[in-house]
C-alpha cells in the first residue's frame, strides 16, 4: 500500500475572515514604506499617509481580531493550540498598531524614529499573522484504498 498525503481542510479561513486578514499587512507595510518617505524627505505629507494607512489597518484588522476571537471561542479545546498563538499574534499586531497611530498622531517631525520603528513592527506581525491565518490547513497520511 501507497501512503499519500492530501489536504485536510477542516481548519480552513473563512472567505470573509480571509478577506479582511488581507487588508492588514499590505496597509501596515504601506505605512512603513511611507515613514521611510518621510524620514528620507521630511515631507509632512508623507507622515499623513502613515496616518490614514495605520488606521485603515486597525479598523480591518479589528474586525479580523474580532473574529479570530469568535473562532477561538467556537473551536474544542483540543485545537486551540494554533488558535490561541494566531489570535495573540493579531492582538500584538492591533495593539502595537494602536501605539503606532497615538505615535503618529504627534506632529509629524516627533514621529521619528519611534514611529519607523513600530510600523516596522506592526507589519512584521501582520505578516506573521497572515502565515499562521492563511497556513491553517494540515496533512494527513491515508493508505490508498482507504474510505474517508
Amino acid at each position: 500500500m501507497v501512503a499519500l498525503s492530501r489536504p485536510d481542510y477542516l481548519r480552513h479561513l473563512h472567505p470573509l475572515h480571509a478577506i479582511l486578514l488581507a487588508f492588514p499587512l499590505p496597509l501596515f507595510a504601506g505605512a512603513l514604506a511611507s515613514d521611510f518617505a518621510y524620514w528620507s524627505t521630511f515631507q509632512i505629507q508623507w507622515a499623513n499617509f502613515s496616518s490614514w494607512l495605520i488606521a485603515g489597518g486597525l479598523l480591518v484588522g479589528g474586525f479580523a481580531l474580532l473574529w479570530a476571537l469568535i473562532n477561538l471561542f467556537r473551536r474544542g479545546p483540543a485545537r486551540k493550540g494554533r488558535l490561541v498563538v494566531y489570535f495573540v499574534v493579531l492582538l500584538a499586531m492591533w495593539g502595537l498598531g494602536l501605539i503606532n497611530a497615538l505615535v503618529h498622531a504627534k506632529d509629524a517631525w516627533a514621529t521619528m524614529p519611534e514611529g519607523l520603528y513600530l510600523s516596522a513592527i506592526t507589519t512584521l506581525l501582520a505578516l506573521v499573522a497572515a502565515w499562521i491565518g492563511y497556513s491553517g490547513f494540515h496533512t494527513r497520511e491515508f493508505r490508498t484504498g482507504e474510505v474517508r
